[in-house]
């Protein structure tokens, strides 16, 4: 009697072995794969070893020769799109069982400002309408956030001003502020309608830090103008720069919400600009062709129907951007 036959069982392999596998094809090494999922090289090294002998092939080469644009094997380039795909289908399982009853997170990056003065109130209803979804707020600048959404696939997405463009990253405009000069009561330039650049140049002038989008945009604006702000301080907020011209110690040029709630209360002055700085257009950035839990989604849907101050302006032409953002 012949024996029964049975199926063949596929390999086991786990999700953090494929992820290594990803991860080294993104960045190219095994340092690079390393510093981006928190392990040590040798740790990689070590799930990767595991999954080549799991599937009895050779993924990448191991050798030191000559820097190559891709470390893949053909079997390692033919197995790429499969591990993708298993990546996905791990998240999604996952993502089913976190749509059960209970406590969800949506891990959120933003810059201080938008926390302060746009995102505290959409949080604290959103809260307040849908308990079970907790929302957890961390504040960065915008070059930071870019960089932790490309390498932290826990961030479900970011709410700022747009850094650089990235092919890993979408973006999608809430609103844009234009830019205001602020000094401290009664200084001279307050007694001017509109300022120009030329009359900042001997002023000390407070900037945000580097790294982040407005400080770009201001001094764009002065080298078009063939002019050498004098920068004095720095500062990583607005908050922070209104309380520093409020005591004397500079002037600063800053995007200011139409309800006026980022100087209400300050003695500071406020005039506009006769230069046209880029307006600081703030919106929603995602990866590219992440598709978010069911939680996140639902919190991402209220901040763009929420997070739009009153009295700021839609980006002409936005529309265009809002299409990957609209599929998720």
């Amino acid at each position: 009697m012949p024996s029964p036959s049975f199926p063949t069982l596929p390999p086991s392999i786990s999700t953090d072995q494929v992820a290594a596998f990803v991860e080294l094809t993104r960045q190219g090494s095994i340092r690079a794969a390393s510093v981006t999922l928190r392990i040590t090289e040798q740790g990689l090294r070590n799930r990767l070893v595991a999954l080549e002998e799991r599937l009895g092939a050779q993924l990448y080469r191991k050798g030191r020769g000559p820097r190559r644009s891709t470390p893949l094997t053909e079997q390692g380039r033919r197995f790429l799109p499969h591990a993708l795909a298993f990546l996905d289908r791990a998240r999604e399982l996952a993502d089913a069982l976190a749509e059960e009853p209970g406590e969800q997170v949506v891990r959120v990056y933003a810059s201080q400002y938008l926390v302060i003065y746009v995102l505290i109130p959409v949080v604290k209803r959103f809260q307040q309408e849908v308990p079970e979804i907790y929302v957890r707020l961390s504040i960065s600048n915008e070059e930071e956030i870019e960089r932790a959404l490309r390498r932290d696939p826990e961030i479900s997405f970011g709410v700022a001003a747009p850094y650089e463009a990235s092919p890993e990253l979408e973006y999608t405009e809430l609103f844009a502020m234009d830019w205001s000069l602020i000094t401290p009561a009664g200084h001279a330039l307050a007694r001017r309608r509109r300022v120009g650049l030329a009359e900042l140049v001997g002023e000390p002038l407070i900037l945000f830090e580097r790294g982040s989008t407005g400080r770009s945009h201001i001094l764009d604006a002065f080298h078009e103008q063939d002019l050498t702000p004098r920068v004095a301080m720095e500062a990583t907020n607005t908050e922070t720069i209104v309380r520093m011209v409020e005591g004397g110690l500079g002037v600063s040029i800053v995007p200011l919400l139409p309800s006026g709630a980022v100087t209400r209360g300050r003695k500071v002055e406020v005039r506009r600009l006769e230069a046209r700085i880029r307006p600081i257009h703030s919106g929603i950035l995602v990866r590219r062709g992440d598709r978010l839990s069911a939680a996140s989604g639902r919190f991402l849907d209220y901040v763009k129907r929420l997070g739009k101050p009153v009295g700021s302006r839609s980006r002409p032409g936005e529309g265009k951007h809002r299409a990957a953002i609209e599929r998720l």
